[in-house]
């Protein structure tokens, strides 16, 4: 079995504590409960999709790809997000441990990291030209992290999000 490293993580008192990374073996695990769970629901609804299991950054991923897939996806990614919330429960039920499983169906996730990172990019030239804080449309957590990572890359900028569900956003400001 793989080796495990410390993660420190916040617990609900606001310290931090250690804990161990599911090992890679286990993050593929996840992977395939997941995969299975996703493979049931598209029986379910009689649609075709080949399902790739993986671990990638760390973390269990899940892939769907395969014609008429879009209604998996929805508005904005929002039926996604929902699938991927159900497939994190049925991880949980069969392990007991929280998942940070990532699904992907036809490929929306990259996709819309490359537009995600266009949308960074331009608020980053605009905070430069002007000085001025700009704030971002509210977006899911996965679009969140894909902005800050992006602006997090450049010089004289930094994000932070602000708001609650469903309506939190990103605020791009100058660096201090």
């Amino acid at each position: 079995m793989a080796a495990q490293d410390d993660v420190a993580e916040t617990d609900a008192e606001g310290g931090t504590r250690e804990r161990k990374a599911p090992a890679e073996s286990e993050l593929f695990r996840q992977s395939e409960i997941a995969a299975d769970y996703i493979e049931g629901l598209l029986d379910v609804l009689d649609y075709d999709g080949d399902i790739d299991e993986l671990v990638s950054g760390g973390r269990p991923m899940v892939e769907v790809v395969g014609g008429r897939l879009q209604s998996l996806v929805g508005q904005r990614g929002a039926t996604l997000e929902a699938l991927q919330e159900l497939a994190r429960l049925a991880v949980f039920r069969q392990t007991g441990s929280p998942s940070r499983l990532l699904l992907d169906v036809g490929g929306y996730r990259a996709t819309r990291r490359k537009e995600l990172a266009a949308v960074a990019k331009n608020a980053v030239e605009k905070v430069k030209e002007y000085g001025e804080p700009v704030r971002l449309e509210p977006m899911s957590a996965f679009e969140r992290k894909c902005v800050h990572d992006v602006v997090n890359a450049m010089s004289g900028v930094e994000s932070e999000s602000e708001g609650v569900e469903p309506n939190r956003r990103i605020v791009v400001s100058p660096a201090d």
